[in-house]
């Protein structure tokens, strides 16, 4: 039997957004056809878009449909950048955000912007009055909602609120965040006027139990952006293409489902992953937590293993029937230190000894009790390939 705790990566599909998916494709027609068939798929594209703008509170018109998370994020941090005002070159990234973010941004850098990096505490989060410093005369801002490695959920009001006041556009990366903590488009936007504030926010339907490629970025209707994608003028021209009416459909139920589990869920998971950790701690009594240990996201667990390499540990548990991740899962299966490890303040060594353990609603006791099980010698397996690998 496989144990699953790699929910950070993907969560299991839901029934119900798969059965949405399925009922909307067999509705005939492209959305941006004039005839009663496309007119019925646009019927259901826009309720689509009405429920996700309900969930995250937005206006639906501000909803624009992506194929995921990394091109929500390219559209946003891209399309800020293109369309920023004249003589604005610098982009404000804070460390240890997601290499979405991080590559899209020294692509950037490589056509002439200038990054203005901000520091993150050894907890991972972001270092607001540094944060506030950085933003002055940028081109734009980027921060993460909840680091998607360590679980660390930063204080976006007081981002959202900095980035108003300097007048300067916010784009957040909500990715890890959806479905675990509140999120409200209008409500961090505040009382933001014109292009200044947040004015984009990124998430990936398959964090929730959506399909794989299934994504939406949220952009204020007065944000400037410059599409990635040209050739039809859809969504308000950011987006053009044929809309995917099926993955909208199945992101609005996906979404819908996990925001009215949210509070029970958290509850839930947080339990879980309690016991998870003071039973690993118990177990191998040199491991550490890292990240904020309260202020975090309830499914996320990364632990550092002193001494121990994380592929190895991660081979042994995978062998043992146990999925766990070493970090994010976008690295196209390069092992290489954790750059939030680092971030932190952590060395080297310490960022290629984690484990990210990550539950979603699949999760039951008998997953952890199956880490448990087989941590304490995973461990000491670990430790000695890591000594070989040294000597």
């Amino acid at each position: 039997m496989r144990h699953y705790l790699d929910h950070a990566a993907t969560t299991p599909l839901r029934a119900e957004a798969r059965d949405a998916w399925l009922e909307a494709a067999t509705v005939v027609g492209n959305a941006s056809s004039t005839h009663g068939a496309g007119q019925d798929a646009r019927r259901l594209l826009e309720e689509s878009r009405e429920r996700l703008a309900a969930v995250l509170h937005a206006d639906p018109i501000e909803v624009v449909f992506t194929s995921g998370g990394t091109e929500s994020i390219n559209l946003a941090v891209q399309g800020l950048w293109r369309a920023r005002d004249a003589g604005t070159t610098a982009i404000v990234l804070p460390d240890g955000e997601h290499h979405a973010t991080m590559d899209t941004v020294a692509a950037l850098a490589a056509e002439g912007a200038e990054v203005r990096a901000v520091p993150v505490s050894p907890e991972a989060r972001i270092d607001d009055p540094r944060f506030a410093a950085a933003l002055p005369g940028a081109a734009l801002a980027t921060a993460l909602v909840a680091n998607n490695e360590a679980g660390t959920i930063n204080d976006v009001a007081a981002l959202a609120a900095a980035a108003a006041d300097n007048r300067v556009p916010l784009h957040l990366d909500a990715v890890a965040a959806l479905g675990h903590v509140p999120l409200s488009f209008r409500g961090l936007r505040g009382s933001a006027e014109g292009h200044g504030g947040l004015v984009a926010l990124s998430i990936a339907g398959h964090k929730v139990g959506a399909p794989v490629g299934a994504g939406a970025l949220l952009v204020a209707r007065s944000a400037r952006l410059a599409p990635l994608l040209r050739g039809g003028g859809q969504q308000r021209g950011l987006r053009a293409g044929t809309q995917d009416v099926a993955g909208a459909a199945a992101l609005a139920t996906a979404v819908e489902l996990a925001e009215s589990e949210r509070e029970e869920e958290a509850r839930r998971l947080r339990a879980l992953r309690d016991r998870l950790v003071e039973g690993v701690r118990a177990r191998v009594p040199a491991a550490e937590l890292l990240g904020d240990p309260h202020v975090r996201l309830p499914g996320n667990a990364q632990l550092l293993f002193p001494g121990a390499v994380g592929e190895s540990l991660l081979f042994l548990l995978d062998v043992a029937g146990v999925s766990v991740s070493t970090g994010s899962a976008c690295q196209a299966g390069v092992a290489e230190p954790s750059h939030v490890v680092m971030a932190m303040g952590r060395s080297e060594r310490d960022a290629r000894s984690v484990l990210r353990f990550s539950l979603g609603r699949t999760s039951r006791d008998d997953d952890v009790d199956a880490v448990l099980s087989v941590i304490a010698d995973a461990y000491a397996r670990a430790s000695g390939a890591g000594s070989a690998a040294r000597s």
